[in-house]
């Protein structure tokens, strides 16, 4: 099934945005869809995504995302930052600064929804994922890359800085000071280093990987919902939490399985 309505105001339909929603059951797959130009990414896109946040059924427990043609995307389509339309840098130069955070906070819901703990996101990954690309990537919950795949964090090539959620995971996947370099020179990561150094959750022969996300998602969609949660739960804020705290975070999220799995007795 496929699906392609937006909402009036939030978004162009998708197949003038580049995102297409396509549902099986419990799975949905994101794909972006601009080929032609290795899927860069524009703010019509990013309204589609989010757009697709609100849209999902609540029955979805999986979300595959996935880019279109040769490359996973080649980031922020520089034609139309550099234009003079609304959502150019141009534009949001001459707004206040309360008004271009404000702005760029939109652009980020289209990626941080995928951080939602009721759903678990993969990023099925080949060839460039550049920019904008790398932090789609990077907001998934988990990343399978196929062997061709390569990132990069090059906004400081445009002087620019991340800004659509992914520095706080980044550093989180490889520390704070291989994060700084990565993120300082904008260089490329192949695959087998993206695997060596904890971006790639597993890496495959490029014509294995839609069936290497496939098992993936198949393999969480059999699991128990609720506990899928918990663990998703008790894993994202374990880093903030000392070891006293997640173990008592541990005994609760315990306690809520049992009495959901063999009744409170009540």
């Amino acid at each position: 099934m496929t699906t392609d309505n937006a909402e009036p105001g939030t978004a162009l339909p998708a197949d003038e945005a580049g995102v297409r929603l396509d549902l099986d059951g419990p799975v949905a797959t994101v794909t972006l869809c601009r080929p032609e130009v290795l899927n860069a990414q524009t703010p019509a896109m990013w309204a589609e995504l989010a757009n697709i946040s609100r849209k999902l059924p609540g029955d979805v427990r999986v979300v595959i995302v996935r880019g279109e043609g040769r490359a996973f995307s080649a980031g922020l389509d520089l034609s139309v930052a550099r234009g003079d339309g609304d959502s150019s840098l141009a534009r949001l130069a001459h707004l206040s600064p309360q008004e271009s955070a404000d702005r760029i906070a939109g652009f980020q819901s289209a990626f941080t929804w995928l951080r939602n703990p009721s759903i678990v996101t993969i990023a099925a990954v080949h060839g460039h994922a550049i920019g904008a690309g790398f932090q789609l990537a990077l907001n998934c919950d988990m990343r399978i890359l196929a062997d061709n795949a390569k990132f990069s964090m090059a906004e400081v090539t445009l002087g620019l800085v991340p800004d659509l959620g992914g520095t706080k995971r980044l550093a989180e996947l490889v520390g704070p000071s291989r994060a700084l370099e990565i993120c300082l020179t904008g260089r490329r990561i192949p695959a087998d280093e993206a695997d060596r150094i904890g971006l790639a959750t597993a890496v495959v022969p490029a014509a294995e990987l839609s069936g290497a996300v496939a098992d993936l998602a198949a393999a969480v969609v059999s699991a128990d919902p609720g506990a899928v949660a918990e663990i998703k739960a008790l894993l994202a804020g374990a880093s903030q939490r000392s070891y006293p705290e997640q173990d008592r975070a541990e005994r609760e999220a315990q306690t809520r399985r049992v009495r959901d799995l063999l009744g409170s007795g009540e």
